[in-house]
Formats: C-alpha cells, sequence, structure tokens
C-alpha cells in the first residue's frame, strides 16, 4: 500500500483505528497524507492551513526541500551509527553548526537524543550528578514531558500524571510570575510578579528544599502548555542570581521556545541570562526525531562514560536534516519572519514572543469553541494551558498572505462563538 493512501485505501485503514491507544487525543479524524510548507492534505481532499506545525516542531514548513533532501542522502549512506559506537559524521557537523547559535559560548558540550522528554531526563540526570545533589526545583505551570522523571516536573495539567503517583521524588514547585496562577489581574505590575516569585522561591529553599539539598532550577523561558508566557527578564536574572549563590543549577527548558521561535534562536538570549544547562528539540530538526542537552563541558565531563546514551540517540538521519536545518534559518533569513500574527478584541490577553503567540479569552470553553470553529474553516490550530488559550505557532517561514488568511480564519471563528453565545 502507497505511503500517502488514496481516499478509498485510507477508509479501510480507519477500520483499524479503534485499536490505537485510547490514551492518544487528537483534534481531527482522518489520515494526514502530505504536507508542504504551511498546509497539509488530508486523504479525503482536505487542505488544511496548519498553525500547529505539529505542535512547533516543522517550524520550516513540512517537508522543507532542502531538509528532506538532506535526510534522503543520508538515508542512502547511513541510516543508524549507535552513538556508542562511533562518531558519525551528522552528529559532528550537527555540533559545529550549533555552538555559534548557542546564547552563551559557555553552552560547549553536547548530547543528542529522539525527544524533549529524553532531554529532560537527561539533564535532571547531569544536574545530580554533576552537583551531588537530589532535589529540583520546578515552575507552576510547566510543562517538560511525559516520561517518568520529566512527568515529575510537569505542573501545567494534571492529566499527565494523574494516578500513576508516587511520582519522582526530590521535586519541588516554586510560583512563575503569571497573574493567573498568582490570582491577579491581567494589569498587575511585572516587577510586582517578579518580586513575589522570588520571595516565594527564597521561602521554598527556607522552608521546604535546603539549598544544600538542591541541584537545579528548571524553567522555561517561555511557558508552553502553562498558556504561553513569557519569564520576565528580571525574574529569570533572579533564578540566575540564586543559582549562582546558592551552587545550583539553571536548567532553561527550550523545546518549544528554541530555533527562532520567539524571534531569537533562543527565547532566554532576550534577557541576557546564561543557563547552565539548555534542553532542545521540537524544531530542531523539523520533523525527525531529535533532542539535545547542551551545557558546559566542566560539569558534563563529570558524567561517568557510558552513563548517558541510547540506541537511537543521535540518529544520523535526524541529525543531517537538523543540520540542514541550521543552514537553513541563516540562509533563509529565517529571525526576520518570526513576528507576531495579528490578533482579534474578543480577549483578555494576547501574549507571547516572535511566532509563539497566545490568545486567552474570558469564558468558559470559548477556546476549545474557537479552535474546532477554526478547523471546520480548513485551519489547525491548538488551545493550551487550563486557561481558555488559543495558542499560535505557524512555521516561521510563512507567506504574509497565508499568514493573514489565518488571521482572518481566526477572526471570523471567534466572530461565530461571540453570535452563539
Amino acid at each position: 500500500m502507497s505511503l500517502n493512501p488514496n481516499a478509498t485505501a485510507a477508509a479501510d485503514l480507519l477500520a483499524y483505528a479503534p485499536n490505537v491507544t485510547h490514551g492518544l487525543g487528537r483534534i481531527t479524524e482522518g489520515i494526514m497524507a502530505r504536507g508542504s510548507g504551511s498546509y497539509v492534505t488530508y486523504a479525503d481532499g482536505r487542505k488544511m492551513l496548519d498553525f500547529t506545525c505539529g505542535i512547533g516542531v516543522t517550524s520550516l514548513g513540512h517537508c522543507h526541500p532542502k531538509v528532506s533532501a538532506a535526510a534522503a542522502e543520508q538515508c542512502m549512506q547511513l541510516v543508524h551509527g549507535q552513538c556508542s559506537i562511533a562518531f558519525h559524521a551528522p552528529y559532528l557537523g550537527l555540533v559545529q553548526r550549533l555552538l555559534p547559535m548557542m546564547p552563551h559560548p559557555s553552552l560547549d558540550s553536547f548530547f543528542f537524543w529522539n525527544s524533549g522528554s529524553e532531554a529532560v531526563e537527561a539533564a535532571l540526570k547531569l544536574a545530580r550528578i554533576a552537583t551531588g545533589r537530589q532535589n529540583i526545583i520546578c515552575m507552576q505551570g510547566a510543562y517538560h514531558g511525559r516520561t517518568f522523571g520529566a512527568m515529575a516536573v510537569t505542573r501545567s495539567k494534571t492529566i499527565y500524571s494523574a494516578g500513576v503517583a508516587p511520582l519522582m521524588p526530590g521535586v519541588f514547585t516554586t510560583p512563575f510570575p503569571f497573574w493567573h496562577q498568582l490570582g491577579l489581574e491581567p494589569s498587575a505590575s511585572t516587577p510586582a510578579l517578579v518580586e513575589q516569585c522570588l520571595y516565594q522561591l527564597d521561602l521554598l529553599l527556607a522552608q521546604q528544599t535546603a539549598p544544600a539539598d538542591t541541584a537545579a532550577i528548571i524553567v522555561e523561558p517561555v511557558l508552553g502548555e502553562g498558556g504561553y508566557v513569557p519569564a520576565p527578564p528580571a525574574f529569570l536574572a533572579g533564578l540566575r542570581a540564586v543559582c549562582d549563590k546558592h551552587g545550583m543549577l539553571l536548567i532553561a527548558d527550550e523545546v518549544q521556545s528554541g530555533f527562532a521561535r520567539t524571534g531569537r534562536f533562543f527565547a532566554i538570549e532576550e534577557s541576557g541570562v546564561r543557563p547552565d544547562v539548555m534542553v532542545i528539540a521540537k524544531g530542531l530538526a523539523n520533523g525527525f526525531p531529535l533532542s539535545g542537552v547542551v551545557s558546559r563541558k566542566e560539569l558534563t565531563d563529570k558524567l561517568p562514560p557510558g552513563s548517558m546514551g541510547g540506541t537511537y540517540a543521535g540518529n544520523a538521519v535526524s541529525c543531517a536534516a537538523a543540520c540542514a536545518v541550521a543552514d537553513a534559518m541563516h540562509e533563509e533569513n529565517i529571525l526576520a519572519n518570526a513576528v507576531k500574527a495579528a490578533h482579534p478584541s474578543h480577549v483578555i490577553d494576547v501574549r507571547g514572543r516572535g511566532l509563539m503567540v497566545a490568545v486567552e479569552f474570558t469564558g468558559a470553553g470559548l477556546a476549545a469553541r474557537v479552535a474546532k470553529k477554526c478547523v471546520e474553516r480548513g485551519m489547525l490550530i491548538l488551545t493550551t494551558s487550563v486557561y481558555e488559550v488559543v495558542r499560535f505557532i505557524p512555521p516561521l517561514n510563512i507567506a504574509a498572505a497565508d499568514l493573514a488568511k489565518g488571521a482572518e480564519v481566526f477572526k471570523e471563528a471567534v466572530e461565530e462563538v461571540v453570535r452563539e453565545g
């Protein structure tokens, strides 16, 4: 059977849909057969404008010709060069390309894995080994993944860990400077939010996890699943100061906010803050499974050989694709195109950075209804967080006409929902 089934073949395949685990959720039914640029086509002929990018993954659009060509060429040379057996050229070539992109020159040691969750696991492991301490501090509203350790530091929704306690021990949560989470109004001042959250962090270190027992603080420079909330630079600077004072590591999770999504290669650049460890994935390889943990060599030199690894870690095809992504980022001036989309006025808040933008509504259920109307109009879009939030994650190289089209679809969807009441 063709990998891109026709309508008849797709209908036959859908008979097996009940055999797929109930633990997966989907926003559409049917089989996605092809993707090109900012659009995907379903086997039944539906063509959809994609403002999800596979949740921030295909940031250069579906089937970017340079990326797909690089992967195809690598497939005919070496598909799997296991990282514990030998180097392969795409792995080292990717290190070569990423070094100049790092937000700080101290980030000079790389380990590539498959998914963001796995990279978070590796970052937590590195922090514990490098510091000799056990505890980890995470943020309220954070999302870091659904594997065991990553799930333990995820605080965006209970669905990800409900029914599987006890989770990994030694995890403590501190507030993130988001007006919602502090029970304040959207007009709450940023300095007041930052001051309150840093005060609560000090209390946490005095009351719950002693600094001498605390290995790291993990933070998303822009909350993803938590609602697309940028961390104020002063807050990140405050976290850096706390880590420096107590000998803890600062882990920046740039899985969703990295690789030009916010208008910079990495969101933390805006603050000028240096992370000790940075976690990357999603847009790194434009759809090929690849993630990474970047740190200082002086820290990773504390890892015993063999303590990191994995059968498919740093896969040759995925690394080749990522090399092409890095090249395209420069050649196609992607950063210049990451500008904020238009938005309607029927909202309580619009926030984000670059092309990582969220719109929050005032009424219960409005976000899901708006997203459903967008899908009905031929545009894929996602909700996020426990609040009424729709998120925009279009390709970074989206054409101005398609961006305008998406904004118009969204506007029409909002107007219809408002009319329906």
